[in-house]
């Protein structure tokens, strides 16, 4: 698959990809990634690890995931994939009409019109039931010691939370997000590098979740809070909403790809997009990663890919065509047809009839996980419910107001997800867990370190750390500065927009950890464009 001891790669990492036998966390937020190998020191299997991670992760890293956002997992276990989508739907009050009724063209990135019924604690807990070894309780009480003692936050979060902190500023407004500031902040300023910050409130509400198995949340004492709060606030989502939600078990789709199967989450999540482009480039042959025609057909197909999803992904039993053939050889063959030499604005085609934390396990046991969770923007919707440490989510704002879209606002309606987690298989064995964070970058970095691993070989840290490019829309493309300049000038030459970045920050946060199939050796990749970490044994 890769060359461990490939030296030909023109971009030295910070690090060099980890090795372990026994069992391995990857995720963006080390003191999360140390919980993780923890429990499986403990005797946790992976699926524990994953559970008390994802848990501390709401705790040290809140600037971009929380207990008020969605889930997603690929669990591997005894031979075989499974896929769990614990993404929330619209509340039943809220209706296009009230949107409109309330002043808004398009649906507003804050308040209460943006949130979903969260689905992350519900993850925690249907993952707990079906896979997990330890006691439920017993995973959510390193992140329940970390709210209610404190930790120093680290480089990257301290980035994050400064910018949601100057993105807030002026756009919360209201009574419904009055409580952020108390919540999240330090007299109002962003925590710092290295500045201690502790959340009781959220050291509580875990604790309840962690002793009910959840239930608290959706049919008990916290559910009773937010059910209050939004009717004393204007808000839609009611104690009904939560009662009725259950996270979803659904089989994982994939497209095989030089010879491995390319696994992702079925719709309502945008990772059918990473498998349309990736079905569409297996046409070509790639010799080269820097190389001009390597980059530009990348670029092309994942337009195509996004043009596609934009038009029709939604939740799954309302999307007007079939996975299956949005998936097929034949319409693949359909959009490779399309990529020409020069840079095309995408147009959907006519196949037959979205903040976030990833992080990665895998315990010696052969059972790996690769889990999503995220509050889409940030903090997410900047509504706070009072003395409880959660931000809610602002998914929502993905949702169409046209009724002739395919993923126009609904009442109890899922709407089309960005966060995605990956997988890849090799002969029905487990080759391991991969992801991308970053909103719609993460088809797009799903695509990059897929093939910087299949097609050129190069081993997860390196498939990480080598310069990305991102689309942004029509015929713009944004490149990071370490991208070569033949191939920025040469993309120019054929018609796309280059914008060079030099804050990597929009271009994805991801984790990798491959199986050698004959050892059982791990090999795993962190993100050099955040406080990525490895912890393993």
């Amino acid at each position: 698959m890769f060359d461990n001891n490939n030296t030909d790669y023109p971009y030295p990492s910070r690090r060099t990809a980890c090795f372990a036998s026994n069992g391995m966390v990857a995720t963006s937020q080390p003191l999360a990634a140390q919980v993780g190998l923890d429990i499986l020191k403990s005797g946790g299997n992976a699926i524990d690890a994953a559970i008390a991670t994802a848990a501390a992760l709401t705790v040290v890293e809140p600037t971009c995931n929380g207990i008020g956002g969605d889930a997603f997992a690929l669990v591997w276990i005894k031979g075989e994939l499974h896929g769990l989508n614990a993404s929330g739907p619209a509340p039943q009050l809220l209706t296009a009409d009230k949107v409109k009724e309330a002043g808004f063209s398009q649906m507003p990135l804050y308040g209460w019109t943006s949130v979903t019924v969260p689905g992350t604690p519900a993850a925690w807990a249907a993952l707990s039931k079906r896979f997990g070894k330890l006691p439920f309780k017993q995973l959510l009480q390193p992140a329940i010691d970390l709210a209610r003692s404190g930790f120093p936050v680290s480089p990257s979060v301290s980035e994050f939370w400064k910018t949601s902190v100057d993105t807030f500023e002026g756009n919360l407004t209201d009574s419904a997000t009055a409580h952020f500031t108390a919540s999240f902040t330090l007299n109002g300023a962003p925590l710092k590098a290295g500045q201690m910050y502790r959340n009781v409130d959220q050291a509580n509400t875990l604790q309840s979740i962690a002793e009910t198995n959840a239930e608290s949340f959706y049919r008990g004492e916290i559910a009773a809070k937010i059910d209050q709060f939004s009717r004393d606030t204007g808000g839609y989502l009611r104690a009904a909403d939560l009662a009725s939600y259950q996270a979803e078990w659904v089989q994982p789709i994939s497209v095989n790809y030089k010879g491995y199967d390319i696994w992702e989450i079925p719709p309502n999540g945008q990772g059918m997009l990473a498998l349309m482009a990736l079905n569409t480039l297996k046409k070509f042959t790639f010799n080269q990663r820097e190389s001009l025609d390597t980059y530009h057909r990348q670029i092309e197909a994942m337009k195509l890919a996004f043009a596609d999803g934009e038009k029709y992904i939604t939740q799954a039993d309302k999307m007007q065509v079939s996975v299956e053939a949005m998936l097929s050889e034949a319409y693949a063959n359909e959009r490779a047809a399309l990529i020409g030499e020069t840079a095309a604005c995408p147009t959907a085609g006519k196949p037959n009839s979205g903040g976030t934390v990833y992080l990665a396990c895998a315990d010696n046991e052969g059972n790996m996980v690769s889990f999503i969770q995220s509050n889409y923007h940030g903090f997410g919707s900047g509504v706070v419910i009072p003395n409880s440490g959660i931000a809610m989510q602002n998914r929502g704002h993905t949702f169409s107001l046209d009724p002739d879209h395919h993923n126009y606002l609904q009442p109890g309606k899922k709407t089309y997800h960005t966060i995605i987690p990956g997988f890849i298989t090799k002969d029905n064995q487990a080759v391991g867990p991969f992801g991308v964070m970053g909103g719609f970058m993460q088809p797009q970095g799903h695509l990059q370190v897929v093939m910087n691993m299949l097609d050129f070989k190069l081993n997860p840290q390196a498939a990480l750390d080598a310069p990305r490019w991102q689309w942004l829309g029509g015929k713009t493309v944004g490149l990071e500065h370490q991208v070569p300049l033949h191939i920025t000038r040469g993309l120019s030459a054929k018609g796309h927009d280059i914008e060079v970045a030099f804050d990597s920050t929009s271009y994805g946060r991801g984790q990798i950890i491959i199986r050698d199939p004959e050892t059982g050796v791990l090999c795993g990749g962190t993100e050099q464009r955040t406080d990525g970490h490895i912890a393993h044994y």
